[in-house]
């Protein structure tokens, strides 16, 4: 086993721990912690040895559930206002158009590239999943400014999508 594989293992506990407060589901959780750590491991070479290995692994982990729960709305069972009301499988095409997400989020990732760096850098490792007192020690700031500059980005980021939308 590697040292990759090992550190991985180690954090198996955590990761199942972080699932149950998504899920609320033993069974769900523990599928997730299995196919987090598969995508980890399958994935390896993108893995940057100079970043937080827990947060990689809670981003991989928060991706995959939230795009399994995308999945499960699209396919969701809805009920037929037919006389018999026969259950139907219909995808719910008012909430899923490719096209317009993808322009999203592409939308969105310009305007975030967009804000002062001060702000940019401490929003980014935060959404790597680092935690408030990791990126304070870090860039070596105080915690409430760390905090103070994600708000700032979020508030900036906002803006920047209103102004760009109206």
């Amino acid at each position: 086993m590697t040292d990759f594989d090992q550190q991985i293992a180690a954090l198996h506990d955590t990761l199942y721990q972080f699932t149950r407060k998504l899920t609320q589901d033993q069974e769900e959780s523990q599928d997730l912690v299995q196919e987090t750590i598969l995508k980890a491991l399958t994935y390896r070479s993108k893995f940057r040895h100079n970043t937080n290995l827990k947060g990689w692994l809670y981003t991989i982990m928060r991706n995959t559930f939230i795009n399994n729960y995308r999945r499960a709305q699209r396919f969701r069972t809805s009920l037929d206002d037919a006389h018999e009301a026969y259950l139907l499988n219909v995808p719910d095409v008012h909430t899923f158009n490719v096209p317009d997400r993808n322009y999203e989020y592409k939308d969105m990732n310009e305007r975030i590239d967009e804000i002062r760096k001060e702000f940019l850098v401490p929003f980014k490792m935060r959404s790597e999943g680092y935690k408030y007192r990791e990126i304070a020690e870090q860039l070596n700031i105080p915690i409430g400014t760390v905090k103070n500059r994600i708000f700032q980005a979020r508030k900036e980021i906002q803006e920047k999508l209103a102004a760009s939308a109206g």
